[in-house]
């Protein structure tokens, strides 16, 4: 992708899954990466591995992104290791499947802090950044098509994404006359560790499928394409939106057959 080579990212959650899918694909196109983990250092070294095979710049850094000092300085060491940070993608996420009337605010508190407060933080100190030196960089949140489509038992997990959708509109007309885009890319059922509870189970897998138009889950590789195309000159013109990349989940499936007339 045009305007990608040499340039410096960094990637939250990018020990497993799509944050590593996406750190990897970055490297591909020339970027140096800074990987962060928060628990999974083994994890984040793979990623490493991966990414240093395309003779690029790297680090890990371990940081608590619901942690605002975590985050300052995981930007902070990003540019100093690289000399400046061009893009940010925010894809540390977590969810906790619990009834919304037994919730523990502590719990609901987490979620937030992690999936909302975390890219919030981590956005602010790119963003000022991005002024200081007076180059406009970007910034791409990993959402979720929960952005705009309710998940009972999963009411934080919703909450945050819907705030998501909305930190990035908000941030995106913030900045537009300096040159800053922000943009979100909402992965649908995708094969990855959050999802252990039916990947790996047949059954399961297959009942999570058939809600899904084109009729299968996504490998993370399947969803990295996107933040590259969105963090690319050629996305220049792009900015405050999110893009669904989810196999049709937010087309309402249920109307695949005219059941209303």
């Amino acid at each position: 992708m045009k305007g990608l080579k040499g340039k410096n990212v960094l990637v939250t959650g990018a020990s497993v899954g799509i944050g590593q899918a996406i750190a990897i694909r970055f490297a591909e196109e020339g970027c140096n990466v800074a990987i962060n983990y928060n628990s999974t250092r083994s994890g984040a070294e793979k990623t490493q591995e991966q990414v240093d095979n395309f003779g690029v710049k790297s680090i890990i850094v371990q940081a608590d992104v619901s942690k605002e000092e975590d985050c300052i300085n995981m930007v902070e060491r990003t540019i100093e290791s690289f000399g400046s940070l061009d893009i940010l993608v925010n894809n540390a996420a977590i969810q906790k499947n619990i009834p919304s009337h037994k919730r523990k605010l502590e719990d609901h508190n987490q979620v937030m802090g992690v999936n909302l407060s975390g890219p919030f933080i981590c956005a602010r100190e790119s963003i000022n950044h991005f002024l200081e030196r007076e180059y406009p960089g970007t910034i791409i949140n990993i959402s979720s098509p929960h952005e705009i489509i309710p998940k009972p038992g999963f009411i934080s997990y919703s909450m945050s994404k819907g705030g998501l959708g909305n930190l990035t509109r908000t941030l995106a007309l913030e900045y537009a006359r300096n040159g800053i885009r922000v943009n979100s890319v909402a992965p649908g059922a995708t094969l990855t560790r959050i999802n252990k509870s039916w990947k790996d189970d047949p059954e399961k897998k297959a009942a999570v499928e058939k809600n899904i138009p084109l009729g299968w889950a996504a490998e993370p590789e399947e969803i990295a394409p996107s933040v590259i195309f969105l963090a690319s000159d050629e996305a220049g013109y792009v900015t405050g939106i999110t893009m669904y990349v989810d196999g049709g989940a937010v087309l309402y499936p249920s109307y695949m057959k005219n059941w209303s007339s």
